[in-house]
């Protein structure tokens, strides 16, 4: 389908509906709603007429056959129908419509409310296609089958003359196209066509097939309307409807069920038999908890092939009238000025009642009122029945002889004669508000710092005659003039009722330091009598202070590649001091740098790479790398700082190579499986895929490599292998040539198949299992005993020993320096080498002789 639809209705043809239909550019066609018929605009041009007749002729239409006229352009319709039955030849009127008007579908509507089920056909032509698109609605209230069919969702009260919706569809380029429906009471009908609503709303949907061209479609699925009763009890499961599909005459067809309620949460509320398409509810339903639910059908032969496509079946779970109306809260309060005139609104009091109150009225809520407290001479309030608004119906309401009333409200659904349940209302009756507040004093000078926000300025006293408390008393304030910025605001303390004045905003001193406001006060309810609201004049002093100093911008964005040289210059980034008339001077410092990637010259604000930048590091989220700048000046009292953002926008740079993962995995060395690995690269496009991968340090002569999906590259063993571990060591090179080795460990098993049936056991390259490596073990540990024993053996041998010193005779002048300065007198004696024996003797009269020649 192609284009808009635009149909008309002519009495004189049984209130049957036309509706041209535009096809390809400059094809249209006509087809009769009922009977099916379809006839072919033969002659269109664009700004002239065509006219109807039997396909593929050019005769005229016979009376009561009817004709219709169009204008394209473009190959879009733009201009209307006729249906002329005693004159064939003068149904054409040339005048287009208005610019810009819609085309649609009228369909009378006879009954008011409308019955659920089908109101009218629209008939669509499909142009050829070979599917047939699904037709979407935009009012819930109406859904239109494949075939054209317009389905009331549920039973409508049509409170206007007409309903108008539209209807969208997909062609298969996906192109959107759409109609407008338009349902209209009408009160008189013709014979027939009151013998076709009696009998409109069929017991079964009925699903077209596919077709082909204009030709009638054969109807294939059947599917009853659903709708199923909340809180039925049982027995379950319990038969909803029986789905069958016709070509159960041609093969046994086996039914299922998708969707929520079947096969996703809630599992198992709804089943269906599958041999005989009987769709079951399994346990009572509860509207309130779920009121629709959206499954899905299927018809599938014995071998198990689809014999019809998925069918949406839409389960309404209609209400019964479980719930009691709750109010919102149950006691409500409202205010009623003394003298009030009748008619005037008091207070809403509201209740909410779970159950349906679009299509029953099961939830429908009718207010009353039972009591009301004390009783006097007329009733003083009354409730508005359908929306729970109270009123006032008597005179005379005074607060000084009746202050407070007290009502009992009943809510009950079912427009008020089902279930009930009560709440109480107090109404206060206020005092009138006759007297002004009044400024006491009517002048004020303050002073506020600037950059302050939210600080009370000025407390505000008010004095007022009326009622403490009351919405007579209680003050409203207004600043009336010299805050055109809206630098202040003003609030009621509810306690004393005076105005507290506040800083909005941070004021600046450098711009204004003097604010001339004039503030007024109310109350909350209007004067009773003419009276002038009071005003108080109120001087705001700015005082100045030190201001931190301002990043322009506070959030600097800088692209920057990841593989720039240390010391690199990144960026620039400066702060000005607002305060101008203070000479103060700038430095910065990094604030916060994660990595340490960066550094900053405390004098002009210049950033430079102080470490290697890396975009894969965890540091920088998304490429991005976030620092805080600090500037502090130099004021006084004490300084101040401010702060900027800094983010680096991190470019890729190829230094990453890629890398497979799992790097292990076991395998069977008979019929193995392929094992497939997936790659990983830290690095963007175009510095990863494609890739390519080979086996290097020999392994291919076991193993074969190669590549399937972009980042996937698979693993093959080319010949049977003795059991054990196995290193593959496994090259990858990205597409600007990155390259990584990355050695892939393999478990080979003694099995067949799946690496499932792989029994892993301790191997070693080579097929050298546990015993024979615990024998290699236990020689070297024979052999370290063995060396153990044979040198304490030696150990234990006598030793001869030698003499410290050679004898006299042997004696040699040999000089010996050492770079040491010596230390005290007990250093330099010697004469303790006497009591060693005479071999050191000769020592003592070397070196102790010296000093008594002295």
């Amino acid at each position: 389908m192609s284009g808009d639809m635009l149909c008309h209705r002519d009495t004189s043809l049984y209130g049957n509906v036309l509706c041209l239909v535009p096809c390809h550019t400059w094809c249209w066609g006509l087809e009769h709603a009922v009977t099916g018929a379809t006839y072919p605009i033969v002659t269109v041009w664009q700004g002239s007429c065509g006219t109807v007749g039997p396909a593929m002729s050019h005769s005229e239409p016979k009376p009561g056959q009817g004709c219709t006229v169009c204008c394209a352009q473009d190959g879009i319709l733009a201009g209307h129908v006729s249906l002329c039955v005693e004159h064939p030849h003068h149904c054409c009127d040339p005048t287009p419509p208005a610019a810009g008007a819609g085309l649609g579908c009228v369909c009378p509507c006879p009954q008011n409310p409308l019955p659920l089920g089908p109101l009218s056909p629209v008939s669509f032509v499909d142009c050829g296609e070979s599917h047939r698109a699904a037709f979407l609605p935009d009012d819930t209230r109406f859904r239109v089958s494949r075939d054209g069919i317009v389905t009331a969702s549920r039973p409508l009260q049509l409170q206007q003359r007409e309903i108008t919706f539209a209807v969208y569809t997909w062609d298969t380029m996906g192109k959107k196209h759409s109609a407008k429906v338009t349902l209209r009471q009408r009160r008189h009908q013709h014979r027939h066509h009151e013998r076709m609503q009696q009998g409109i709303v069929p017991d079964m949907l009925i699903f077209p097939e596919h077709g082909h061209g204009l030709r009638r479609q054969k109807r294939d699925w059947v599917i009853p309307p659903i709708n199923c009763p909340e809180n039925e009890r049982g027995p379950f499961p319990k038969k909803l409807v029986q789905i069958k599909s016709n070509k159960d005459k041609e093969t046994k067809v086996f039914y299922s069920i998708t969707g929520q309620g079947a096969d996703t949460i809630p599992v198992g509320v709804f089943i269906i038999e599958r041999e005989t398409g009987w769709l079951e509810v399994t346990k009572p339903l509860d509207r309130e908890e779920k009121d629709k639910y959206v499954l899905y059908s299927h018809a599938v032969s014995a071998n198990g092939q689809p014999v019809e496509d998925p069918m949406e079946i839409i389960i309404t779970v209609t209400d019964q009238n479980d719930n009691r109306p709750v109010f919102t809260q149950q006691v409500f309060v409202g205010y009623i000025e003394e003298n009030a005139k009748p008619g005037t609104s008091v207070m809403t009091v509201n209740a909410t009642d779970a159950d349906d109150a679009i299509n029953v009225n099961n939830g429908i809520i009718g207010y009353s009122i039972l009591s009301e407290e004390p009783k006097g001479p007329q009733q003083m309030f009354t409730i508005n029945k359908e929306n729970g608004i109270i009123s006032v119906i008597g005179t005379g309401l005074d607060r000084e002889t009746t202050p407070n009333y007290t009502l009992i409200i009943q809510a009950a659904d079912q427009e008020g004669t089902g279930l009930t349940n009560t709440a109480t209302a107090i109404i206060r009756v206020t005092d009138a508000n006759d007297n002004p507040p009044v400024f006491d004093p009517a002048m004020y000078e303050v002073s506020v710092d600037e950059n302050e926000v939210g600080v009370v300025v000025a407390r505000l006293h008010v004095t007022d005659q009326d009622l403490p408390g009351s919405p007579a008393w209680r003050a409203v304030y207004h600043i009336r003039s010299g805050d055109p910025q809206g630098n202040f605001e003003i609030t009621t303390d509810p306690k004393t009722n005076d105005g507290l004045l506040k800083t909005a905003k941070g004021l600046d001193y450098e711009t204004q330091n003097r604010y001339k406001l004039v503030v007024s006060v109310e109350n909350e309810v209007p004067f009773t009598v003419t009276l002038n609201p009071a005003t108080a004049n109120v001087l705001v002093v700015v005082r100045d202070v030190n201001e931190a100093p301002i990043f322009i911008p506070p959030v600097k964005q800088v692209e920057v590649m990841e593989d720039v040289p240390v010391g690199y210059q990144v960026t620039s980034y400066t702060a000005q001091d607002p305060d101008k008339d203070q000479r103060q001077k700038i430095t910065y410092r990094m604030g916060s740098d994660p990595a340490g990637w960066l550094a900053i010259d405390p004098e002009n604000g210049i950033v430079t790479a102080a470490q290697p930048l890396d975009r894969e590091s965890a540091h920088a989220i998304n490429s991005t790398y976030k620092a805080i700048i600090l500037a502090v000046d130099n004021g006084s009292p004490t300084y101040a700082t401010g702060t900027g953002t800094l983010l680096l926008v991190l470019q890729d740079a190829n230094d990453n190579g890629p890398v497979p993962e799992p790097r292990s995995f076991d395998i069977c060395n008979r019929q193995p499986e392929e094992q497939v690995l997936k790659i990983i690269d830290k690095d963007l496009p175009p510095n990863t895929y494609p890739f390519k991968a080979e086996l290097m340090h020999g392994s291919g002569s076991n193993w074969t490599a190669s590549m399937m999906e972009p980042d996937e590259v698979k693993l093959n063993m080319k010949k049977e292998l003795e059991p054990g571990e196995y290193s593959i060591f496994l090259k990858l090179i990205d597409a600007q040539g990155k390259d990584q080795i990355t050695p892939v460990r393999a478990q080979v098993c003694s099995c067949e198949g799946p690496a499932k049936n792989c029994e892993r056991r301790a191997y070693i390259s080579g097929g050298m299992g546990v015993p024979a490596i615990l024998g290699i073990l236990g020689g070297i540990l024979a052999l370290l005993i063995l060396l153990l024993l044979l040198l304490l053996f030696v150990r234990r041998r006598k030793v001869v020993k030698e003499p410290l010193l050679p004898p006299e005779d042997d004696m040699r002048d040999n000089v010996y320096h050492y770079d040491e300065e010596g230390g005290g007198e007990e250093d330099q004696d010697y004469d303790y080498l006497n009591d060693w024996g005479g071999r050191f003797r000769k020592l003592a009269e070397l070196y102790g002789g010296g000093e008594e020649d002295d």
